[in-house]
């Protein structure tokens, strides 16, 4: 069986998807130097006060800390490259394939593309930085189950302050490069002849080989919230909005004790929106940006349950908000009548008296399924097929027995706006493992001639802006294959 990758998969998403880190400790300096849009090789010279060699194998003295290379205004140390290999390592990455060399010309490359962003006046988000530095903390403690100190000691940090501040620096770049990429590709479009000349381009014996993919459809029923239940919860909130504004009580400890929202209830239900990117849904936007400064909303709904917002700070484009969210109560009786519903579905589509199409359309409390019959789409190619191999594991789990057109059992669920809800799936098509076929697999090949197209832009902006900005690399990496022409001192 034969099986091929996109070539910008091979050259870039595959070294790249490996070395992203959750938390890097790469230490980023900017120079204050005006320097000449030159580049060269550092030259293999002693500098006793910097780097140093053991004269001997025996005393277990290691190398001091060197200059790998300068890109633009950045600098790569030795211990970056050493640093990006623990990295691996503590995420449990096999580190047996992967040289310094190929480490090294990524980091090159992430400081060429973070260099050119500034240059570009690409800016982002520092706020949005240090909320991602949050939840890369909260996720490192709540895997390793560790303590802060820990953490500290495991990236040889004194303070928890210095490891946000390299953690920030991390992120800031890293963003700036991910920027920097979008920009160079974001107007990249493809035509169906470009399609066409790509597909035949590729040998017959080496054509892409698509696994077997499938057609899922579902119906959700969920249970019904009560209007009882609703009132309860608006209530309660009103009382929150009257204990604050009339007995001066804290909006963030009522957050903190009773918001239903997990991700924010430890920040006393902090959010930063921004007018320009969307953020939450828009229920909750339009009354956050209605407010005034020190103003608490009425309850509102949204389909993650009842609100109330409290505007703190406004800076331009961005609200400083807190929420408090609650969720009416399901009652059993509730429960029990969905699961009555979907069940009494189930025996007419089995007996024949119902297509699930039409059960679908008529039952389902998913909208954005029903009206198509109840098919799931995939996400990332936004049509009906799922290639078995990338579907997600928990969805898989459900159909993998199933033959076609064949009526799972009733199953309960969750998700993040419903606590519970009710399923049914079928599989409505399965196409098997089979070389790419132009008519059939179209929409992929055109993903894959695309991402072609931005590979081989990528490459032109890499070539032209190496020779544009001033590199200087290590005598000691001269040896390295570089798939970008790092150690060249003229264009070709």
């Amino acid at each position: 069986m034969k099986k091929i990758l996109p070539k910008m998969q091979l050259k870039t998403n595959n070294l790249k998807s490996t070395i992203k880190s959750t938390i890097t400790t790469v230490v980023l300096m900017v120079l204050a130097v005006n320097l000449s849009s030159a580049q060269e090789i550092i030259e293999d010279v002693v500098d006793n006060s910097k780097k140093q060699m053991d004269t001997t194998q025996t005393t277990g003295r290691k190398k001091v800390d060197g200059v790998a290379a300068v890109v633009g205004d950045f600098v790569v140390l030795d211990s970056d490259i050493d640093k990006e290999y623990i990295q691996l390592q503590a995420r449990g990455v096999s580190i047996a394939s992967i040289s310094r060399c190929q480490l090294f010309g990524k980091l090159l490359e992430d400081k060429l593309y973070s260099h050119h962003a500034i240059q570009d006046s690409i800016t982002v988000n520092e706020l949005e930085v240090r909320s991602n530095i949050e939840q890369q903390i909260n996720a490192f403690l709540e895997q390793k189950g560790g303590s802060m100190q820990e953490l500290l000691e495991f990236y040889n940090k004194d303070s928890e302050q210095s490891l946000r501040e390299e953690m920030f620096e991390i992120n800031k770049n890293a963003k700036l490069a991910s920027e920097m990429q979008r920009k160079i590709i974001v107007d990249i479009e493809i035509t169906p002849e470009e399609v066409r000349e790509y597909y035949n381009s590729i040998p017959k014996d080496s054509l892409p080989v698509f696994g077997t993919e499938l057609k899922v459809a579902q119906i959700v029923v969920i249970p019904e919230v009560s209007d009882e239940a609703k009132q309860v919860v608006i209530d309660k909130l009103k009382g929150f909005k009257a204990d604050v504004i009339e007995n001066g009580a804290s909006f963030t400890t009522k957050a903190v004790f009773y918001s239903d929202d997990v991700a924010s209830k430890k920040k006393g239900g902090m959010y930063t929106l921004n007018r320009k990117r969307p953020q939450m849904v828009k229920e909750f936007r339009d009354v956050a940006f209605s407010l005034q400064i020190g103003e608490i909303s009425e309850p509102f709904e949204t389909d993650f349950g009842f609100h109330i917002i409290l505007l703190e700070k406004i800076r331009g484009q961005e609200y400083d908000v807190r929420h408090i969210l609650l969720r009416p109560e399901i009652t059993n009786a509730s429960v029990a009548a969905a699961k009555e519903e979907i069940e009494s579905v189930r025996e007419r589509i089995v007996s024949g008296d119902l297509t699930f199409a039409d059960a679908a359309r008529e039952f389902s409390d998913e909208e954005e399924t029903k009206y198509e019959g109840g098919q799931l789409i995939n996400p990332y190619t936004q049509d009906s097929s799922m290639e078995l191999t990338k579907m997600d594991p928990e969805l898989y789990g459900k159909i993998q027995d199933l033959k076609d057109n064949e009526v799972s059992l009733v199953l309960q669920d969750q998700d993040r706006i419903n606590p519970i809800k009710f399923i049914l799936l079928t599989v409505t098509d399965r196409l098997d493992e089979h070389e790419a076929d132009f008519a059939r697999d179209y929409l992929k090949i055109k993903e894959l001639a695309l991402q072609e197209k931005q590979y081989k832009e990528i490459q032109k902006w890499q070539e032209d802006k190496i020779y544009d900005t001033y590199v200087k690399v290590n005598a000691d990496y001269k040896d390295c294959n570089f798939s970008s022409n790092w150690l060249k001192t003229e264009k070709q």
